[in-house]
């Protein structure tokens, strides 16, 4: 995982000692305290997600040959000629990966791992790939991708913010540093 955590080591100072801005230590404990579980009700509700737009791909995939059947029996042409794309697949296996990322960030999260951590860094990364990819699609947009930078950057600028609690370089080190000088 070479090229991932080379990215991420030139991700940190922009993120933290270089922003514009820093999070109080107070909301930054707040994040880590609930963060484990809004990975799992994020993970939960990216699977339901997934399953409601394979349930809806599914439907329309069959109604489509369903027009078409009807339309080759009366003597018509495919009344309907173009299937789901292949973004819509690839939406659901993304969608399917990043829930699977959050819920199993939980337990690293819960008990302050960087493991946890880097499943929420992926999780980040394969959004923003998906969203760079959709937007040169017939369903994107430059405005999706705007919206797909912009929402990566606060994500990952609050990932940033509370990472040092995960690498043990937060607030775990500052106490043992409190207790040894005592």
């Amino acid at each position: 995982m070479g090229p991932l955590k080379t990215l991420e080591d030139k991700l940190v100072p922009a993120f933290t000692k270089n922003a514009p801005v820093q999070l109080p230590e107070n909301v930054k404990k707040f994040i880590v305290k609930y963060l484990p579980i809004v990975n799992l009700v994020l993970g939960v509700l990216s699977l339901i997600a997934t399953l409601s737009l394979w349930s809806w791909a599914n439907t329309t995939t069959r109604i489509i040959d369903n027009v078409n059947t009807v339309s080759a029996i009366y003597g018509g042409k495919e009344t309907i000629p173009n299937r789901l794309s292949m973004l819509i697949w690839v939406s659901l296996i993304v969608s399917a990966a990043t829930a699977v990322l959050y819920i199993a960030a939980y337990p690293g999260t819960k008990a302050k791992k960087k493991s946890g951590w880097n499943l929420l860094f992926y999780a980040a990364l394969l959004n923003l790939a998906y969203g760079v990819v959709n937007a040169f699609t017939d369903y994107g947009s430059v405005m999706s991708l705007v919206g797909t930078l912009i929402g990566t950057i606060i994500g990952l600028f609050f990932l940033f913010q509370i990472r040092s609690y995960y690498t043990g370089s937060g607030e775990k080190s500052s106490v043992k540093k409190t207790k040894s000088k005592k």
